[in-house]
């Protein structure tokens, strides 16, 4: 007995130990991650390192009940939950037009009645560059290798090479078009997570937030033409006169979709399930000190395999602590 006591505790330790170094080595790749976009567009003090410049409101949550099957997280029940949601920029550059940055952002920090929080980050593009951390920092590499700020076109050929998923996100990109107002962008998680129910069934879903106002785009020519803030500008004209609302809807996975992949879509014909509605109201929150990260979750959503959600956490908190230091 004590043999075999020894031989679990060698065990446990060497899981503990491997567990360690694989913390140890996502903590230092996330450093290069952030160095390797502060190489890009340069380094902008006490701001987040992407989706630098933004606007944050205070919002209301109502779930419709719709998703209390599928999980036991408390925000998704029945009850009004308060919340703040961020409209941002995807580029890292808070000086950057409007126009120049045609995929827009919305985070949503749901504020639990336990005192905790949750978050959603969502984006204008459906799927993200990379399925994983290190063919991520790779392409951040190659785009930061090119010589006047311009991508070195080699070293992004030979990514795309070796890095064949990721194709389909330059078609997207070359044909993205901004929305019309951040009040009519279509919003993605990108991520797979799983809902959790009380009997411990798991079911795939991605969030959308779907605009109440309809979707609605401009050509990047229009875009072009429109004031350096236009964004802010515009919502804050349209949060004058009435809340913007968005429909919080999950797409249900298949066991055959994939959850471990943010370069794929799941096909469209998989069943959409509305679970509640995002109020935004007009008076402004502190957004800008708040923290994102979509692996903060309650009792009844867990994280998917997926490799770049997992990353998150430790580029979100390496992002932090360089905003929070002011450097």
């Amino acid at each position: 007995k004590e043999h075999e006591h020894e031989q679990e505790k060698k065990g446990y330790d060497a899981k503990k130990e491997a567990a360690m170094n694989s913390e140890y080595e996502k903590t230092q790749l996330a450093a290069e991650s952030v160095n390797a976009i502060e190489g890009i567009m340069g380094a902008f003090p006490g701001y987040r390192r992407a989706h630098a410049k933004g606007v944050s409101y205070k919002a209301v949550f109502t779930p419709n009940g719709q998703a209390s099957s599928l999980t036991t997280a408390p925000h998704l029940q029945t009850a009004q939950i308060p919340a703040i949601v961020r409209f941002s920029n995807v580029a890292p550059d808070p000086t950057l037009s409007d126009a120049l940055s045609p995929a827009k952002g919305l985070a949503v920090q749901f504020q639990l009645p336990n005192g905790e929080i949750t978050n959603i980050v969502a984006t204008t593009v459906p799927f993200f560059i990379s399925k994983t951390p290190e063919s991520f920092v790779s392409f951040l590499k190659a785009l930061r290798s090119g010589k006047n700020g311009r991508p070195n076109l080699r070293a992004l050929v030979k990514w795309l090479t070796k890095y064949p998923e990721s194709r389909s996100v330059f078609r997207i990109w070359k044909e993205l078009k901004p929305p019309l107002s951040f009040a009519q962008g279509r919003y993605h998680s990108i991520h797979a997570f799983y809902f959790v129910n009380q009997e411990g069934h798991r079911q795939a879903v991605k969030y959308i937030l779907e605009p109440e106002a309809g979707e609605a785009a401009m050509s990047n020519l229009e875009a072009a033409g429109k004031p350096e803030d236009y964004f802010e500008q515009e919502l804050e004209n349209r949060l004058a006169s009435d809340m913007v609302h968005f429909r919080l809807k999950v797409q249900l996975g298949k066991e055959t979709d994939p959850t471990d992949d943010p370069t794929k879509e799941w096909p469209k014909e998989r069943r959409v399930l509305m679970i509640g509605r995002l109020s935004i109201q007009k008076e402004r929150a502190a957004g800008e000190e708040l923290l994102f990260d979509p692996t903060v979750l309650p009792e009844g959503i867990k994280c998917s395999e997926d490799q770049i959600l997992q990353f998150r956490r430790f580029a979100y908190e390496e992002s932090y602590r360089r905003r929070s230091r002011n450097s």
